[in-house]
């Protein structure tokens, strides 16, 4: 319980930092060394349009799950996700806006890691880590322990697939600011893969 909760200040930290990144960005120089607009291909636009898919999922999934079952724990983690990652996805649009670049793009997801083939689509899984359909439709089917175990399977894998496209912006990525608040998904996504473990291995998963 109490490292849910410290994860849930990270998270408050991490969103007034948000803030500043935002206003840098609006600002026109997003690490302070002059880069200029990404291109509608770069790094930093592809990273933007395929992490606001990927978080927009994960919202889904945890508003789901909080009105599958009564525990506490599970409910808590999963309003901090819903919550970051609805927060973290409403500024990657918003950046997308302010460069005057398309949300969506004719290309595969992933293209901008050089990975535009890894991931069918097959059943609405666009990238990996992603759930299908069919996973997404039999989550609001179970209740108590059953949906608390699945949503933690499904949200770890979820999370692993959301830090290889981070870190991949990590590398890639020429704006500053977003760098770093990909570097910031990778370190709470990690810390929460290890909390869900805990979790699972409680519930004998």
């Amino acid at each position: 319980m109490r490292r849910v909760g410290w994860i849930a200040g990270a998270a408050a930290t991490a969103l007034v930092a948000a803030g500043a990144i935002t206003y840098a960005v609006a600002d026109g120089d997003g690490d302070g060394s002059g880069t200029r607009t990404p291109a509608a291909d770069s790094a930093d636009a592809g990273f933007a349009r395929d992490m606001a898919v990927h978080h927009q999922q994960a919202v889904e999934m945890s508003y789901i799950v909080r009105d599958r079952t009564k525990d506490v724990e599970v409910r808590r983690l999963a309003y901090d996700i819903a919550q970051t990652q609805a927060n973290q996805r409403g500024m990657l649009l918003g950046w997308l806006d302010l460069w005057e670049l398309p949300k969506v793009s004719p290309d595969p997801p992933m293209t901008w890691m050089g990975m535009g083939d890894m991931a069918s689509g097959k059943d609405g899984s666009l990238m990996p880590g992603m759930a299908t359909n069919t996973e997404m439709k039999r989550l609001g089917t179970l209740e108590g322990k059953q949906a608390e175990v699945f949503y933690l399977q499904l949200m770890t894998d979820h999370h692993k697939g959301g830090i290889h496209m981070a870190e991949g912006c990590v590398a890639k990525c020429s704006v500053g600011v977003e760098k770093r608040l990909a570097q910031g998904m990778v370190d709470a996504q990690q810390s929460e893969i290890a909390l869900m473990a805990d979790m699972l291995k409680a519930r004998g998963a």
